[in-house]
Order: structure tokens, then C-alpha cells, then sequence
């Protein structure tokens, strides 16, 4: 398995990560890096900490430790002072906005621009990406299926122009080929675009085929981290999350 040490060229480095609700804490001093440009996975089963890990890095939740971004400390800033530095989230369970239109929910995820030019321009490119929202731009977010709205989450926080998208559980209740088509997505992204992503999933042999390297978090603290290859490879991984394939 490959070292804890985090490299200068460190897109996201978080050190000493604690966070929780209330007298309850969840996160147990996580130390983890993602490089510029890549997409890395976060493994472990419902209860880890996952989701928690998410909202700490985003600023929703009160944490201690150290959430730097491209050099500058970041933990403690608001949720919004945080988009505006280059974080975007995409909440477990979709999160849009759902008696807002599909073209109202972008234009939210854009609230912190004021380009008004570049907004637009942004909207018609990710229905360009996301032809199926097109198709439904008047519709309220509410009416569209389990996958739309997915897209339409991911739609709306790369309308802030983030440089490290989050993306929390995106598989979760969708069907198998709307999963497929997502991750191509993702790494149509990355690969395109250079958006930085940290990646929580349960769904682990997905999610290794996209990540460059993983960690696995269980009960609050990282037990394993490598490369996806080194973890897809590790027996207590293939037994706990591949099926013991």
C-alpha cells in the first residue's frame, strides 16, 4: 500500500480531520490527499464516516484539523466562502431544488458569479453535455426521474466552475445502465475539463475502475489506502466490497 505522506502538488490535503454531531464524533483525525486532476475513491460500509468526511471538507458541518485547497487552509470557512474557492458538492440523495425548473436549478449553482455572459454559456454546455436535461429544461426538478435529477445535481455544482467536485454515494438508487453512463460522465470530466474529484461509493468495483487511488474508511479512521489496482487486489477489500471476487 502507498504512503500516508502528502505531496506538494496536492490538490485537497486534509490532516488531523475531526468532525461530528454534536457530543457524537464520527471522524477520528483522517489524514488524506488528492492530487491536481485526479479522481480518488472513498470506500467503507454505511456508518464509516463517508458522507461526514464530504460535509466536513464543504464547510457544513463543525470540524478540527486541516481541509488546505491548492495551499490555503479552508476549514472554518463559511459553506459559500468554500464554493467560491473551488469546492463543489454533490449531496448524497440528489439535493436539487425540486419545485424550481431544470433551468432554475442551474442557475442557482451559479449564485456565487457574476458573469452573467459565462452563466449562460455554462448552462447551454452542460445540456449539451447532459441532453437529457435539455429536453426538459422547463420541467420542475421534482417531476424527473431517479437519473435526471442526478444529472441535474452534478449539472448544478459545475456551474460554480469548481476546480474539486465532491460527489457523495452519485450511484445510490439508480439503475445499473444510467450508473454506467455517469461515471463515463465523470470521467469525461476529469479527463476533458481537469476537475479534480473525491469520489464516495459503495459501489467499489465502479468506483475502482474510475479512481486513480483509493482509501477505505471504517468507523471514523482510514485502515487501507493504495491505488485502485492495489486495492481491488487486497483480499480484505474483495471480501468486505467485491463480492469476494
Amino acid at each position: 500500500m502507498s504512503s500516508s505522506s502528502t505531496p506538494a502538488q496536492a490538490m485537497l490535503a486534509v490532516s488531523g480531520l475531526e468532525a461530528g454531531y454534536g457530543p457524537v464524533e464520527v471522524l477520528h483525525g483522517l489524514d488524506f490527499y488528492i492530487n491536481d486532476g485526479e479522481i480518488v475513491v472513498i470506500l467503507g460500509a454505511n456508518g464509516a464516516g463517508k458522507t461526514t468526511t464530504l460535509r466536513a471538507i464543504s464547510g457544513m458541518i463543525s470540524t478540527k484539523g486541516s481541509v488546505v485547497l491548492d495551499g490555503d487552509e479552508i476549514r472554518g470557512k463559511s459553506g459559500a466562502d468554500i464554493v467560491r474557492r473551488g469546492v463543489a458538492h454533490v449531496p448524497q440523495g440528489r439535493g436539487t431544488f425540486p419545485e424550481l425548473s431544470v433551468t432554475d436549478n442551474l442557475l442557482a449553482g451559479a449564485y456565487i458569479r457574476k458573469d452573467s455572459g459565462g452563466v449562460k454559456e455554462d448552462v447551454d454546455r452542460w445540456f449539451s453535455l447532459f441532453p437529457r436535461l435539455k429536453e426538459r429544461e422547463s420541467q420542475l426538478a421534482g417531476s424527473l426521474s431517479g437519473g435526471e435529477q442526478q444529472m441535474l445535481a452534478v449539472a448544478r455544482a459545475l456551474m460554480s466552475r469548481p476546480r474539486v467536485l465532491l460527489l457523495d454515494e452519485p450511484s445510490l438508487g439508480l439503475a445499473p445502465l444510467i450508473i454506467e453512463d455517469l461515471f463515463r460522465t465523470f470521467e469525461t470530466l476529469n479527463r476533458d475539463d481537469g476537475i479534480t474529484m473525491l469520489i464516495v461509493e459503495q459501489n467499489a468495483q465502479l468506483a475502482l475502475n474510475v479512481g486513480s487511488r483509493a482509501y477505505v474508511l471504517e468507523a471514523g479512521s482510514i485502515v487501507l489506502s493504495g491505488s485502485a489496482d492495489e486495492l481491488r487486489d487486497d483480499e480484505s477489500v474483495r471480501k468486505a466490497y467485491l463480492g469476494g471476487l
